[in-house]
């Protein structure tokens, strides 16, 4: 299972806000959810920074990463532990 999961943080230096937008048991649907949810947010001309990851089910490294002031998507390369910009 995969979880897609927004952070918003309210102010600089807050903790940040955490939602599960959705288990899935398809890698590729819970990151367009992630997607989904990123691009509303954006749209909506929020103002605080906000991050989208997808990971395993009570993983602590994400298979996917997105953040609101940025265009830019990355996965983790658990092998070299790096992260690598996807060509969405």
């Amino acid at each position: 299972m995969y979880q897609s999961v927004q952070f918003v943080e309210p102010a600089p230096g807050a903790d940040p806000e955490e939602t599960l937008l959705g288990e899935f048991e398809d890698e590729l649907v819970a990151v367009e959810s992630a997607r989904i949810a990123r691009a509303a947010f954006t749209s909506s001309e929020r103002s605080e920074y906000a991050w989208w990851v997808v990971r395993e089910s009570g993983a602590q490294l994400a298979n996917f990463i997105a953040d609101s002031k940025s265009d830019k998507e990355f996965v983790l390369d658990l092998r070299t532990g790096e992260l690598v910009e996807l060509n969405p």
